[in-house]
């Protein structure tokens, strides 16, 4: 019987083996994701004839499809044995199309499977983000041409002695756009707190912008397959026009220029998030779905 325990950092070599092992452009499927994220989804994991399956608490009990390099199918039924004996419906979150197809044809007719357009990651050609070519970024380059007129700045990577600034730029920022009703944004600075503070261990990326010689924008991310990088984090003053279309790319031409991919994430069915990604043209969404067993 599967036998889960929190995500913890003692667990991360264990863990990553399996996560490197998906090949997946989604932004769940790294370490640093399922980590900082934990304490929100109450995430715990198991190993199971081979492979892992992370197990969310967050309001409905759900799992991630067995990832790794063994046979799903015994694992899935692993699952659905765990959830009958405690009487819980089985519930797959983070399901790509092809697991859809696997559920499909090992599976037939024994699932709903349904995609949400708001936590599909957002894929944009990396060196289309850099160069902003064309008439479709001309308000992105005007954007990044006023910011040069106007401030005094630079770049600069993050780094065990920035982080402290980092952190207090993040305070503000926080300040500012923070209400005490919205958990979700609250959660959101921690995550982005802890991306900071232990983003070495994490092996994360992180660069920022400096105006006037203060920290008025950071991004951290990673690579999360051998083409494709994920902007986890990405802050900036508002009252600073340009500041995020810089670090937007000036982060991609220092930290992942030999990507073909950028994940920037999901837009969380936001309206004026939704705007700002699809006004970058990506290239393609990463649609994830969930799969609902059927009771019988």
């Amino acid at each position: 019987m599967m036998e889960f325990k929190p995500v913890v950092a003692e667990d991360k070599d264990i863990i990553e083996k399996y996560m490197k092992q998906v090949g997946s452009r989604s932004c769940d499927f790294s370490f640093a994701s399922v980590y900082l994220w934990r304490g929100f989804y109450h995430m715990e994991y198991a190993l199971c004839e081979g492979m892992i399956v992370f197990r969310s608490n967050e309001e409905q009990m759900s799992f991630s499809f067995p990832l790794g390099e063994g046979d799903p199918k015994p694992v899935i039924e692993e699952v659905l044995a765990y959830c009958k004996e405690r009487k819980i419906r089985p519930v797959f979150h983070s399901i790509s199309r092809g697991m859809e197809e696997y559920l499909q044809e090992h599976f037939p007719g024994q699932f709903d499977i349904e995609f949400d357009r708001d936590v599909a990651d957002y894929i944009y050609e990396t060196q289309a983000l850099i160069e902003l070519k064309g008439r479709k970024y001309h308000g992105k380059k005007n954007h990044i041409n006023k910011f040069n007129k106007m401030y005094d700045w630079s770049y600069e990577e993050i780094t065990p002695d920035n982080t402290k600034e980092c952190l207090e730029m993040l305070a503000r920022w926080k300040q500012q756009n923070c209400t005490p009703e919205n958990l979700e944004k609250h959660a959101e600075i921690c995550v982005s707190e802890a991306s900071l503070k232990e983003r070495e261990f994490l092996g994360l990326k992180g660069g920022l912008i400096r105006v006037n010689g203060d920290v008025a924008a950071f991004a951290v991310g990673e690579k999360i397959t051998p083409d494709t990088f994920c902007v986890h984090i990405e802050k900036a003053f508002a009252d600073i026009q340009g500041a995020y279309s810089v670090i937007n790319q000036q982060f991609l031409i220092h930290e992942a220029a030999d990507c073909t991919y950028v994940n920037r994430e999901d837009d969380v069915g936001d309206p004026g998030l939704r705007k700002a990604k699809l006004s970058y043209h990506p290239a393609f969404l990463e649609e994830k779905g969930i799969a609902v067993y059927k009771e019988a």
